[in-house]
């Protein structure tokens, strides 16, 4: 029987099962098996499967964030650009190493403050190319929501975790069989069944894709000179 069960070893253990089970199977139940406590011992430190989910996406921000302890993202004379390509790119390769990392990332709250010197440092670093702050927010939120959104997408065709240099066909889910989707929409919508191939044959070219998208948009709306 495990004994003094402390917070950080319940996080562990539920990270690792996300990998396993995904999102719909981790479970309090499940989690307290895994650790050979029974259920209650769990409330202790969360009350129920949310605010797990909370400490869980938190504790992937804290890991996240140590990269770049060192300073902003792309370097200190990076321009705004690539600092948002950089916080973008690795925000997008961390939830891939978590099974439903988007989903656990998403719509949770952060249960500490370790979010804040990150966040600071990146608006410091927009504030001081001129952006307006409010512009500033505006333009991280609409490059962080879109990486979410791709991810979880992303992890829909690709359920599961790690970098996608390692994926092999195999690691698609046999849903997303885009051969199958083109037989049934080819020959009454040619150009719906022709863009699933963009959708979900190539994840990485259309995040790279949305992202400039994304970046030229900020670029002709919110930059420090725009009208």
């Amino acid at each position: 029987m495990a004994t003094r069960l402390d917070r950080a070893q319940v996080v562990d253990t539920a990270l690792r099962l996300l990998n396993e089970v995904g999102l719909d199977g981790l479970t309090l139940r499940r989690i307290a098996k895994e650790l050979n406590v029974q259920a209650p011992a769990l409330y202790w430190h969360f009350k129920n499967k949310q605010e797990l989910l909370d400490e869980l996406a938190t504790e992937i921000f804290r890991r996240m964030a140590a990269e770049f302890a060192g300073g902003p993202p792309g370097g200190h004379d990076a321009a705004w650009q690539e600092m948002l390509e950089v916080s973008c790119r690795t925000l997008r390769r961390t939830l891939l190493g978590y099974r439903d990392g988007g989903k656990v990332f998403s719509g949770t709250r952060m249960t500490d403050d370790s979010y804040a010197a990150p966040m600071d440092a990146l608006l410091r670093e927009l504030t001081g190319a001129g952006f307006t702050l409010r512009d500033a927010a505006y333009a991280w939120w609409a490059a962080y929501n879109f990486t979410i959104g791709l991810v979880i997408e992303e992890q829909s065709v690709f359920p599961e975790p790690g970098p996608p240099e390692e994926r092999g066909p195999e690691s698609r889910d046999p849903a997303y069989d885009l051969g199958d989707r083109e037989r049934r929409l080819g020959d009454r919508y040619p150009l719906a069944a022709a863009v699933g191939r963009e959708f979900f044959g190539n994840f990485d070219r259309a995040f790279e894709a949305g992202l400039r998208i994304v970046i030229a948009g900020i670029e002709a709306t919110v930059r420090p000179d725009a009208p």
